[in-house]
């Protein structure tokens, strides 16, 4: 194919594990496709997480466009980093969800990422800001308590399975052995309470590879969308799973949606609470007696070709 000719440079940050080992083999063709219609491409493989933030002074410094090379949790610790320092980022997805990527209608061809990395419009996306247990952090798509953080727990353990059926595997398994907690959730100041299997604070509309928990959810409007499911037994929640991934479970009794621009929450049950961000552990949700874990909208904070 021919490609539109660009003076657009790139650094692509690849994550060697994400995809099970894909991400690698996912740049190959599209730096090629890139270099071929004149741009200027940097490949790194990524050393860790302190190394990266040298990595993206450096790229933003030069003028390149920062591309994502793996999945929501590459993406997610690049985009905090690439936002503070004014630079734009580019996403390949190459990992086991993308979800962040299919909010953005990033394609699955390598030509047509190619094209879009060249020409595609820059636009200004929001983020999330998470504190808990003092510390802060930027993320892209969601953060979420309760029985999905133990299912992406059990995903990071079935790289056994084959991919597609690595995140039904995990929520069927977190469904199964769940107990639900008593949540504390406050948005924009006003709190309420539930007895939930789950609180998801949420920007983009997706997570666990395609499940639309958030339907209303748009990453440019400067909202939170809350999503809420109540105490429920398993089975009920076993046999409404497949609801999540066309978004119809809003529509259930149980399911509560709210937004607003800050979200506080705490919660106790019998055990901790895990709290996870893009498949990525946070650690353990504030108690119902400590000062509440938040997370806060930041507007339009990171510009995305997409």
């Amino acid at each position: 194919m021919s490609l539109p000719r660009n003076g657009r440079a790139f650094t692509f940050l690849v994550n060697p594990t994400s995809g099970g080992g894909a991400a690698p083999g996912a740049v190959v063709p599209v730096a090629r496709l890139l270099r071929e219609a004149g741009a200027t491409v940097d490949v790194t493989y990524s050393p860790g997480p302190h190394a990266m933030v040298e990595l993206v002074d450096q790229a933003v410094g030069r003028g390149d466009v920062v591309v994502s090379v793996g999945g929501d949790g590459m993406l997610s610790s690049l985009a905090g980093l690439v936002s503070a320092r004014g630079g734009t980022l580019g996403v390949l997805p190459a990992g086991r969800g993308n979800d962040f990527a299919r909010m953005l209608g990033v394609p699955e061809e390598p030509d047509a990422q190619a094209t879009l990395l060249l020409s595609g419009e820059v636009r200004q996306v929001d983020l999330l800001a998470a504190t808990l247990g003092g510390q802060r952090r930027v993320v892209a798509g969601s953060v979420y308590a309760g029985v999905d953080a133990r299912a992406a727990e059990i995903v990071d353990r079935a790289r056994w399975l084959p991919r597609a059926l690595q995140y039904p595997y995990a929520a069927l398994r977190a469904l199964a052995t769940y107990q639900p907690g008593r949540y504390r959730v406050a948005v924009d100041g006003i709190e309420h309470e539930y007895a939930a299997a789950t609180v998801v604070v949420a920007n983009s509309a997706y997570y666990g590879k395609g499940m639309r928990i958030a339907p209303p959810a748009s990453v440019e409007d400067g909202v939170l969308d809350v999503v809420v499911i109540e105490a429920a037994g398993r089975i009920a929640l076993m046999r409404s799973l497949p609801k999540v991934y066309d978004g119809a479970h809003v529509d259930l009794a149980e399911v509560t949606v709210l937004s607003g621009k800050r979200v506080e929450i705490r919660g106790t049950a019998r055990a901790p609470i895990p709290v996870g961000a893009d498949g990525e552990p946070l650690g353990p949700l504030p108690t119902l007696g400590s000062p509440p874990a938040t997370v806060e909208i930041v507007p339009g904070a990171l510009p995305v070709i997409c």
